[in-house]
């Protein structure tokens, strides 16, 4: 138990590192220089609370933070939405940098601060979800035991972490000043539908109750929209 504590630890702390770096050359080598307020904001708005709900994930349940760390799907529509929604990250990213360095469609300063505060409201319900589910993990999947969950933002829509992650999602662009990285952001609830409709064919043949629930609770990711 011990050594899986230690392997899971690394294994966290590697992505989370990986990460920085990755975002950072994403941003900063676009956008050619370092001196980017609206970079590291976002690199500060992102990683700190993705740090320290890693390190309450460790201790309080490691379980969740092994499902969170695996990303490899293994239904092959979702490795392609996987790819599209990677594809679009970085596409958005590379573009706001651009957008920055050449200072093309850069929005005013208050729309950064409108940004932030979408995002962090965003992350406090990112935790609550996860709290709410302890099933979820980054992969469609049914485990050992599972249940329909169907109180609290589950009780609003199907898919509470979707909803929040479209909105993280489209707050990325908005922090950075970009109209430009924004537009490419959009495409992202097309992307997280297809998901979505995919899931739910999964979880209907997989996981007893779920079919009732989409009886129960009406709507996807939008209330009274979809």
């Amino acid at each position: 138990m011990k050594n899986l504590s230690i392997h899971l630890f690394l294994e966290a702390i590697c992505k989370f590192l990986s990460g920085v770096l990755l975002l950072g050359c994403l941003l900063f080598i676009p956008a050619g220089t370092v001196h980017w307020k609206s970079g590291w904001i976002l690199m500060g708005i992102l990683f700190i609370p993705m740090f320290i709900a890693g390190l309450f994930m460790m201790v309080k349940n490691p379980a969740l933070l092994k499902s969170r760390l695996d990303s490899k799907e293994k239904v092959s529509a979702q490795k392609t939405v996987v790819k599209q929604s990677a594809l679009m990250f970085i596409a958005g990213l590379i573009v706001s940098g651009l957008s920055y360095r050449y200072q093309f469609g850069i929005l005013p300063e208050s729309v950064s601060l409108f940004g932030c505060i979408l995002f962090l409201i965003s992350y406090a319900l990112y935790a609550e979800v996860l709290r709410e589910n302890t099933w979820l993990s980054r992969t469609i999947q049914v485990q050992d035991g599972q249940t329909v969950v169907d109180s609290g933002l589950y009780g609003i829509v199907r898919h509470p972490m979707y909803a929040i992650t479209l909105v993280l999602f489209l707050s990325m662009p908005l922090i950075l000043r970009s109209l430009p990285g924004f537009l490419v952001f959009l495409v992202y609830p097309f992307i997280i539908a297809s998901r979505i409709r995919s899931e739910e064919q999964f979880l209907n043949q997989n996981l007893p109750g779920y079919t009732e629930y989409t009886e129960k609770v009406r709507y996807r990711l939008i209330p009274y929209l979809w």
